[in-house]
């Protein structure tokens, strides 16, 4: 059970999420956190020893939320194939996903990326993660006989990130996700071209 702490610290991080997400770690003040949480001053700062302290949680607790949501759409799918399909979904549902603010790795990494070494490092961790979940799921495919030994499981997965991260930045900016069926649909193209 959490402390009150505890608690209000969760609270804040939650009240917080899409601000930071949406307007960017320079261009949300602790004004705008008070606002939202209706907490003074010395509310958020007996909690976080900075307004980057607090970044940083927020990062890990929207990082926490997308692999939940990703694992819990993956979990029920009988195939290697169905799991990268699953996947792909999960970017194509949520079009330019403008109600949460975008993608976290997107945009606190480019923001991060000359500014916040720790947070830097935080957001190239959470690209590694989502890199890895692609190859472990290709690399038990080829052992499953469901994939040709032919497809290289890390390079497959660097491809495959990047072209779904670059159609949600496009999303976003046009606020549609017809680029992004496009690439999920030339990525399940792909995928089916090694299945066997």
């Amino acid at each position: 059970m959490k402390t009150k702490g505890e608690k209000t610290k969760q609270f804040i991080i939650e009240q917080s999420a899409v601000l930071f997400n949406k307007k960017g770690m320079a261009g949300t003040s602790v004004s705008d956190v008070m606002a939202a949480t209706k907490l003074a001053k010395g509310g958020i700062y007996g909690n976080f020893d900075s307004k980057e302290d607090l970044c940083r949680a927020v990062f890990d607790y929207l990082m926490e939320r997308l692999t939940a949501n990703i694992t819990s759409r993956l979990a029920d799918k009988a195939t290697h194939k169905e799991k990268l399909f699953a996947l792909l979904d999960h970017y194509n549902d949520i079009g330019p996903i403008s109600v949460a603010g975008g993608c976290p790795m997107l945009n606190f990494g480019t923001e991060a990326d000359d500014t916040d070494p720790l947070m830097k490092e935080k957001v190239a961790n959470a690209i590694k993660l989502s890199q890895a979940r692609i190859a472990r799921i290709v690399s038990a495919g080829i052992a499953a006989g469901e994939f040709a030994d032919t497809v290289h499981p890390q390079t497959f997965a660097v491809k495959m990130f990047a072209m779904f991260e670059g159609a949600v930045l496009i999303s976003k900016m046009f606020d549609n996700n017809s680029q992004m069926k496009i690439i999920t649909k030339l990525l399940k193209e792909e995928i089916e071209s090694f299945s066997l």
